[in-house]
């Protein structure tokens, strides 16, 4: 039990009550002692003043035996539980009413007396007591006068003797304290019940969501395990009625950013695989024909023409640019990556850019048979990035473009200002790329393959880099195809 919450809870909560209920009978007790002392003392506040001045106590310093104890009877018969005292003026005690084995004082301090007379001071004022040494009463005092006026001695009259000496005598000799005790108790006890049900009230839909924390990570952070709860939960995400809610609410959003990042996860995982399988083939292709090649020329040293060696180290030589091409792309992907990698940002014309690209590609496409043409409009503002990234995108782009485009064909490098921003397009009128396969091309390894063309457009290595680039430069990478109707990539940048 005291390992949930609520137990820890209900025991504070015991604890706290016991400690209430405890303090307020104590405090019951105490200021009913305290009215009780109050109410006699003010009801019998002149008791001893009417004794004075019916009686004649003391003369010229002499105790008057017979009036004393014609008082002490009186007094026994109205009211036992009074006692009464003769002191002289030092406040010694020279007669008093009870027993005398019971006695334990031979003087009273005067100071309270004084002030009971002074009437300055609230009332009660509580004065020593002759049974005990140490503990004081309520009482009436008066001073006897002589003829001349001095005072002889004082009068002093133990209030309620040892009816209220206990709790137990207090309670048992009031009714009304009795009550108010089981008041108190019953007072404590209905809130203890009601504060326990309360917080079991509160405490149940955290108990609730406990089950379905504790569900979803034994179900192996399945989002199946807490899909019950997601529908009541919805009108909570809108507004929450309290911090309990505002937990639930927030842990439905945390179970559908983990069950994403487990699918993003699962997903990079599957890409792994297939960059493995990729980079194994691609690297695997070049190496076997190198080797190939390499292989021939041993086996037929001496036999092969020159031309013909030369046709050999020819193709050898495509297959090393190739494979060094192809383990560059990882290096500068791997790189890009890499949390160390900042753009250096600096201001330049990214028409100038663009012309300096086209013109160095001029052959490539010349070579392929393909018109490569620009469209760029003037006066066209900087813009702050890496400019040797940014050229990197171009030739990816470009080149990508002139690959995919057959003989005959156009590619077109646009550059215009919409919105604020340089807007960058690469159009060609290649063969496009199908549908089911475009949301997928910038990621790595990825291959398009075309069945009628019966070939795949490689290792999508050049995307993933723009796509990566264009991710530090705070950009994006958007491509709009028509299958056998080509393919438009576009990209903005900020302009100065």
């Amino acid at each position: 039990m005291f390992t949930t919450l609520y137990g820890k809870l209900a025991t504070v909560l015991l604890g706290l009550f016991c400690l209430i209920g405890t303090g307020a009978i104590v405090l019951t007790l105490y200021t009913t002692r305290l009215h009780f002392q109050e109410v006699n003392q003010k009801l019998n506040q002149t008791l001893a003043e009417r004794i004075v001045s019916e009686k004649l106590l003391m003369q010229e310093g002499l105790v008057n035996e017979e009036a004393l104890k014609e008082v002490f009877h009186m007094l026994m018969v109205i009211n036992p539980s009074i006692e009464v005292y003769l002191l002289d003026a030092q406040g010694t005690i020279l007669t008093f009413s009870a027993s005398p084995s019971k006695v334990k004082r031979r003087g009273i301090a005067l100071d309270p007396l004084k002030r009971f007379l002074s009437g300055a001071e609230d009332l009660p004022i509580l004065g020593d007591d002759p049974r005990d040494s140490t503990r004081q009463k309520i009482f009436s005092a008066f001073p006897i006068e002589s003829l001349s006026g001095s005072i002889q001695g004082y009068l002093y009259v133990i209030l309620g003797g040892e009816e209220f000496d206990s709790v137990a005598q207090m309670l048992e000799g009031s009714y009304i304290l009795r009550v108010s005790m089981w008041a108190v108790l019953a007072t404590v006890l209905f809130a203890l019940v009601t504060g326990l049900f309360t917080l079991r009230l509160l405490t149940h839909r955290l108990r609730a969501l406990a089950v379905m924390m504790e569900n979803f990570k034994r179900s192996n952070f399945s989002k199946q395990s807490v899909v019950a709860y997601q529908s009541h939960l919805q009108s909570v995400r809108a507004q929450p009625r309290d911090e309990i809610d505002e937990l639930e609410a927030i842990f439905t959003q945390m179970v559908d950013h983990i069950h994403s990042q487990l699918t993003q996860l699962n997903q990079i995982d599957q890409l792994r695989r297939e960059l493995v399988a990729n980079v194994s083939h691609d690297l695997r292709t070049p190496l076997t024909s190198l080797q190939g090649y390499l292989e021939t020329l041993l086996l037929k040293e001496g036999t092969l023409s020159p031309q013909e060696q030369r046709n050999y180290l020819g193709i050898a030589m495509k297959h090393i640019e190739r494979l060094s091409k192809l383990i560059t792309e990882l290096f500068e992907l791997a790189k890009l990556n890499s949390q160390e990698m900042t753009p250096h940002v600096e201001p330049f014309s990214l028409s100038e850019l663009v012309q300096d690209v086209v013109q160095k590609l001029k052959l490539v496409a010349e070579k392929k048979r393909v018109n490569l043409q620009t469209d760029i409009r003037e006066d066209l503002p900087f813009v702050p990035a890496d400019i040797g990234l940014i050229e990197r995108v171009l030739e990816n782009l470009i080149v990508n473009a002139i690959q995919h485009t057959p003989e005959g064909g156009v590619v077109i490098v646009a550059l215009s200002l919409g919105n604020g921003k340089m807007v960058m397009q690469v159009t060609d009128t290649g063969c496009g790329i199908p549908p089911e396969d475009l949301p997928y091309i910038f990621d790595r390894y990825y291959q398009v393959g075309n069945s009628e063309q019966g070939r795949a457009t490689g290792a999508g290595l050049g995307l993933a880099i723009s796509k990566r680039i264009l991710e530090l430069h705070g950009s994006s990478i958007e491509a709009h195809s028509v299958l056998d109707g080509g393919t438009t990539f576009t990209f903005h940048l900020g302009t100065v």
